[in-house]
């Protein structure tokens, strides 16, 4: 079967791109792993994706100061140097620009600790805690320009317990979120092959 050749972008532990490359041991899984990205040299996650004999690499954000895009080409760069199809963010920290949006529109994708489109941005549990809401939850979404406003893709939610914090609610809802992205991941990278879109130049 065709798979996509996949990068997962992070800034730290990692944690859903093991859950993504867990799944990708399946022989009808639809991508293939072969670049792991961060903006931080020491991020955790570079060294687990070395140990599964993956290129990781790191281009590090600091050189750039406020140049965001300046950043983003060098990204982009590795991307192309490794054939890239599909890019997914789990936990990159970075807002990205509109330039690079463009160039991997319909084939990037984010996840998001909300119920979208409830919560876009930070501090989302306690938002959710705040506002006396049953349930929170994660999403994933196509990336486009606005922050979190992409079509969503998938959703879990995870009820809200009386007495939670947001540190006991996001710890739950990560535990959902390494169980919904391999799927969502999947779902997107299906579509991407349905409708054989062309590769970023």
């Amino acid at each position: 079967m065709t798979r996509l050749k996949l990068a997962i972008l992070i800034s730290g532990r990692g944690t859903n791109m093991e859950a993504i490359l867990q799944a990708a041991r399946a022989d009808d899984y639809p991508v293939n792993p072969v670049l792991v990205l961060s903006n931080r040299p020491d991020a955790k996650g570079l060294d687990t994706a070395r140990a599964q004999g993956l290129a990781a690499i790191a281009v590090d954000h600091k050189p750039y100061s406020k140049d965001r895009e300046a950043f983003e080409r060098a990204v982009q760069q590795v991307l192309l140097e490794h054939e890239i199809e599909m890019v997914v963010l789990a936990g990159f920290m970075r807002i990205l620009t509109p330039w690079f949006v463009g160039q991997w529109a319909g084939r990037m994708i984010n996840i998001h600790p909300s119920l979208l489109p409830k919560y876009p941005g930070l501090n989302t549990h306690q938002r959710a805690i705040d506002a006396g809401d049953a349930e929170a939850g994660c999403s994933v979404h196509w990336v486009t320009e606005g922050v979190d406003e992409g079509n969503v893709i998938a959703q879990a939610p995870v009820p809200i317990e009386a007495g939670d914090s947001a540190d006991k609610l996001a710890a739950r809802v990560l535990l959902e979120e390494h169980k919904l992205y391999p799927r969502a991941v999947a779902i997107a990278a299906r579509e991407i092959l349905s409708k054989k879109k062309p590769l970023p130049v």
